[in-house]
């Protein structure tokens, strides 16, 4: 099988690998499409703390197709069920499992390798985290259940109220996802960023405002944001969807007093930040991160897909050949486009793929 294969930082090959067989518990997935992800470009530029554990590794994480082969004991799927393959897992039983509290299991397993034709699914993801699509699903939107998932977990962690002024630092895939989910939470929704092609969709995913900071210094962004406030009190939740410290800082610094500040953007390893503490002792600032999502928020994430509530495709720049993946990554380090689907060769002829499993 043709399979993209992560070497290291800014090493990634495509390669001819033996299609791996399921054993007992697992699947084997023939690909339909992939989704590209923000995190991956981040990894591609400079690795990952989690998801590279050997190298070479598997590459990719979004990703939905149909089910070619099934391991010994698996009888909640067969072969021909299209499905969407959740990249994680939890093991239900270490400490923070038994709080509820899944995107921090201590065993959480990862699954990378979704930029090939075919994909092995391991015995946990396939008991918790795969799940059947609907007739007519189509396979490019439900390769965005993933992102969608995480979003969920960033609002449903922000504590957001009916008419609260949502601000959201960063307007990359998931920025305008979480835009999009916090209008149906009923919020005013600001959206900050950069990029024409970005900024011009993201009224689509519902933000009421859009602030382009190109060229703002951080007081001209701060002040930006509160003229879209009550009174300029500053905003009643702020979601930092960048991952830098200097867009922490901004976040906090955009808050009311008595708000909620949400680092839901990953910042390389090793960042410190300092926060002045004036605004937040006195301010009585809530501040928390937000990682991942859990099987439940998959779930839901799906549901919304599946019911037609959120656009997701929306974020699709273009369709593309697996064996392009190359450029595209080349693409998205310039920062051209917002998200692309990769199309592994049995499906790259079909414009509109839909998944029907009857």
């Amino acid at each position: 099988m043709l399979a993209a294969l992560y070497y290291g930082p800014m090493d990634l090959r495509l390669e001819d690998c033996p299609i791996p067989q399921p054993r007992k518990g697992e699947v084997l997935v023939k690909v339909a499409a992939a989704t590209t992800c923000g995190t991956d470009v981040k990894s591609f530029r400079r690795g990952h703390p989690l998801l590279f554990q050997n190298i070479p590794a598997g590459f990719g994480h979004e990703v939905s197709g149909i089910i070619a082969t099934v391991g010994r004991s698996v009888a909640q799927f067969s072969e021909g069920d299209a499905v969407v393959v959740a990249n994680s897992a939890p093991c239900q039983h270490c400490f923070y499992c038994r709080r509820g509290r899944y995107s921090l299991c201590e065993n959480l397993l990862f699954l990378n390798g979704a930029y090939a034709e075919y994909l092995l699914v391991p015995e946990p993801i396939v008991r918790q985290n795969l799940y059947k699509l609907m007739p007519g699903t189509s396979y490019i939107a439900a390769a965005l259940t993933e992102p969608l998932a995480c979003a969920l977990h960033g609002i449903e962690a922000s504590d957001i109220m009916p008419e609260d002024t949502v601000v959201i630092l960063g307007a990359g895939p998931l920025g305008l996802l979480l835009a999009a989910v916090a209008k149906q939470r009923g919020a005013h929704v600001v959206i900050t960023g950069r990029g024409t092609q970005r900024l011009a969709v993201a009224h689509h995913f519902g933000a009421d405002a859009v602030i382009d900071v190109s060229g703002l210094s951080s007081e001209e962004q701060v002040e930006n944001v509160r003229n879209e406030t009550d009174n300029l009190r500053g905003a009643d939740v702020v979601i930092e969807a960048v991952g830098t410290p200097e867009t922490w800082k901004l976040a906090v610094a955009m808050a009311r007093p008595g708000g909620l500040v949400n680092f839901f953007g990953g910042c390389p390893s090793g960042t410190q930040v300092s926060l002045e503490t004036r605004s937040l002792h006195y301010g009585e600032l809530t501040m928390k991160g937000v990682f991942h999502h859990t099987p439940l928020f998959f779930q839901q994430a799906l549901e919304l897909i599946t019911d037609h509530r959120i656009d997701v495709e929306a974020l699709i720049t273009a369709q593309v050949p697996l064996n392009s993946i190359l450029e595209v990554f080349d693409l998205l380090l310039q920062k051209q486009g917002i998200k692309y689907a990769l199309l592994p060769p049995a499906f790259e002829e079909t414009s509109v793929i839909t998944a029907d499993p009857e």
